[in-house]
């Protein structure tokens, strides 16, 4: 009798199935979310229609910064090559947003033909007008690092007298546009000017949620002495404390980021360091690419359904002939009460809501009349999007990083150091002796022989009781000992002969010099005579 009851539940319950997740994202935002978004005008509010392209485009990553922080020269660092349209200088000289892309043959494309190439993801761009169309290029060209990942680089941030003419466009709310679409934000700073202009300010309130995309670098930091870097370091994460307003520390890289000679080499190890950590997590992008869109879509689908409840409560509230404009204005000047409403009946935290100020001077210019009431099959279907579909959505996006090869970034700066003498930390810590001839801890050998002596030694070796009482005395706690003993005890039979004990001693002092210990033993580390049983 009420067989279309059961149909309707069943379709509930079972989540769609999808081949890739890139066509689930796209299907699930067509389906679900985009007739809610469309019903409540949050295109109007905050972020235009999600496009195929915005799915399937490659990870990118928006460089920001005010001028001369090295930002296009940070992306021929990385390129290790020109770009069509790269200029580089001390004054302001990049007046455009240009997206750097791969392309097997080498060009420029324009704003206004880039907005309408359906392949590409900045249709949406099209609502900033000519202005900012006649400042946004697309460099293409052949490089293996592009073939991986697009980059954005952007005009300089301006401060003091330059900051108040106007661009024409409105440059937070472009940054704003590319900072909801691309997988990493970086942030530059010049170690000779930390101040942040207004504009740059206010740059970084327009990424407030974006901050998980966040990172900073610290660039030309080989141009001051030790003692100045550690100020300058100090007062950035003191400045950026008060403009982003997070409890959480956003982590800075430090660094010089071009391919010229260190004015200051004294910090080599640290750039060298910090240079790595940044490489690495550019590199993963790819391989969290999937994973960023589907936060992102969760990220949307949270506010558009906040969004749905606010327009429809300003809709109930509206009259149906008179009084309509003293009541609009009475709406919006109590918004931030509506808001409270909102959270206590639908149980919504209020990190979810838009900025208050921001949503009452847009609503300003709004027909509150023409607002839809609420639709509870639209937020239904929303609701079922983020409960069933996305955990379904979640599992192909563990399937497909084992099915697919290990995706990184390759090519450019990031194969410089991937093998031979200038791999980061090799002939240091586990490292040391590598190239060598004879067994580097041979050259200690003699004073670890002495405690070896000590320890009664039964057939030529200590026991594991013994052994341990010594390396106690290092202080390392039973995990990092338990790790060097099973690196050093090589024919496992619980016991350390002279070369053995020798070999635990090493490499309990290269972690208490603050290095790593390996996951196996190097082969320049196995002592000579037991080279064979190792093999």
């Amino acid at each position: 009798m009420f067989s279309w009851l059961g149909t309707d539940d069943r379709r509930k319950k079972e989540p769609e199935m999808f081949q890739t997740v890139s066509d689930g994202l796209k299907k699930l935002y067509k389906t679900k979310l985009h007739p809610l978004e469309e019903n409540y005008k949050f295109h109007e509010f905050h972020s235009p229609a999600l496009e195929d392209a915005d799915f399937d485009n490659k990870p990118m990553i928006l460089l920001v910064g005010q001028y001369s922080t090295g930002k296009t020269s940070f992306i021929r660092y990385l390129l290790e090559q020109d770009f069509p349209g790269m200029r580089i200088g001390p004054e302001p000289t990049t007046d455009c947003f240009i997206a750097v892309m791969h392309d097997d043959t080498e060009g420029v494309i324009p704003g206004n033909a880039l907005v309408v190439d359906p392949k590409k993801p900045f249709r949406k761009l099209n609502a900033f007008g000519n202005a900012f169309l006649n400042r946004f290029v697309c460099a293409q060209l052949p490089n293996p690092v592009l073939e991986s990942i697009s980059v954005i680089d952007t005009p300089g941030i301006l401060s003091g007298e330059k900051q108040r003419i106007s661009r024409g466009y409105d440059f937070a709310a472009v940054l704003e546009w590319f900072a909801e679409r691309v997988d990493r934000i970086i942030l530059l700073f010049d170690a000779h000017k930390l101040d942040i202009s207004d504009e740059f300010s206010e740059v970084i309130r327009a990424l407030k949620n974006h901050e998980d995309k966040i990172r900073v670098v610290l660039n030309k930091a080989d141009q001051i002495e030790t003692q100045q870097l550690m100020r300058v370091y100090g007062a950035l994460m003191w400045s950026l404390g008060k403009i982003v307003n997070t409890p959480e520390v956003i982590r800075v890289y430090i660094g010089s980021f071009w391919s010229h000679p260190l004015l200051i080499p004294d910090n080599r190890k640290l750039f060298e360091a910090e240079e790595q950590d940044l490489f690495k997590d550019i590199q993963s992008l790819p391989r969290n690419a999937a994973l960023r869109k589907l936060n992102d879509l969760i990220k949307r689908a949270r506010l558009a359904k906040v969004h749905a409840y606010i327009i429809s409560s300003l809709k109930k509230e509206m009259p149906a002939v008179f009084g309509k404009e003293n009541k609009k204005k009475e709406l919006i000047n109590s918004l931030e009460d509506i808001y409270i409403r909102i959270q206590r009946e639908h149980h919504i935290s209020p990190g979810d809501f838009p900025n208050l100020k921001k949503m009452q001077g847009m609503l300003q210019s709004q027909d509150l009349t023409k607002f839809q009431p609420l639709k509870s099959k639209l937020l239904e279907a929303v609701d079922d999007m983020l409960a069933n579909d996305i955990a379904s959505l979640m599992v192909l996006v563990r399937q497909e990083e084992t099915q697919k090869p290990n995706p990184v970034v390759k090519g450019g700066a990031f194969d410089g150091t991937i093998s031979g003498p200038f791999n980061h930390g090799y002939g240091e810590g586990a490292g040391e002796g590598i190239d060598e001839a004879d067994w580097v801890v041979a050259r200690d050998k003699p004073a670890y022989d002495e405690i070896f002596y000590t320890l009664s030694p039964v057939n030529g070796k200590v026991t594991g009781a013994n052994a341990k009482r010594e390396m106690v005395k290092s202080k390392l706690p039973n995990t990092v000992l338990g790790k060097v003993w099973k690196l050093a005890d090589i024919d496992k039979d619980g016991m350390l002969d002279d070369e053995e004990f020798a070999l635990a001693n090493h490499l309990i002092k290269v972690k208490l010099e603050g290095h790593e210990l390996p996951s196996e033993l190097p082969a320049h580390l196995v002592p000579p005579s037991k080279r064979k049983i190792a093999e």
